[in-house]
């Protein structure tokens, strides 16, 4: 009967932090009139405004999407009348990927001004266009905080480490830095973005043999 080797699991973590090149934003349209073809109509125009700030400023067609569009009427309550339409409101949201971060600044102030009192910004966030080699250092930092402890478990043991038995990354790394949600900024002047740094993190566990 062949016996189980002994054995040690061990979950390692590891963070790699790299300057992003990636900035993902959120804008969204709000109009709110008295009649639904007027709120509709306003909200394409304001939309439609936005836009063609963001393809003057280079913006690929590919990098601007349509991630929300809404129309509803908004009651009130009266007393005697129950609930009454009061007006409709018409909502858009474009998710807008900017790859030129020093240019960040100037366009969102373009984009808001285009769209003027009707615009919101929703937010953003920074990230990378291809995450891949920093994704990868911080693995191998998981694979190295991992090694590490098994090595001092070990140690303690009286034992040393043999082959690897099996690796299991783990689900769940952390996404890009969000920004903080900005709401109905003034177009006058434009909001400083600063890229600073984002970081992608890793976790494995790791089984290795125990030898003697």
């Amino acid at each position: 009967m062949t016996e189980t080797p002994r054995s040690i699991a061990v979950t390692g973590s590891g963070t790699a932090e790299a300057a992003p090149d990636l900035l993902t934003l959120s804008i969204g349209v709000e109009c709110r009139r008295p009649g639904v073809e007027a709120a509709y109509g306003d909200a394409a125009r304001a939309s439609s405004a936005i836009t063609a700030v963001l393809r003057e400023h280079g913006v690929p067609d590919a990098d601007i999407t349509t991630s929300g569009l809404n129309v509803r009427a908004e009651v009130s309550w009266q007393e005697g009348r129950g609930q009454l339409v009061s007006g409709y409101l018409a909502s858009s949201t474009l998710s807008v990927r900017l790859r030129e971060l020093a240019a960040a600044s100037a366009l969102i102030a373009a984009a808001v001004a285009a769209g003027g009192d009707d615009v919101r910004l929703n937010g953003l966030e920074l990230g990378f266009a291809d995450p891949s080699a920093v994704e990868a250092r911080a693995r191998e930092a998981a694979w190295n905080d991992a090694r590490t402890a098994a090595e001092h478990f070990a140690a303690l043991a009286g034992a040393r480490l043999g082959r690897t038995l099996s690796v299991t990354q783990q689900s769940g790394a952390a996404s890009p830095i969000p920004l903080a949600r900005m709401q109905r900024v003034a177009a006058s002047e434009p909001l400083t973005v600063e890229a600073g740094g984002s970081s992608v993190t890793a976790a494995a566990d790791v089984v290795w043999e125990l030898l003697d």
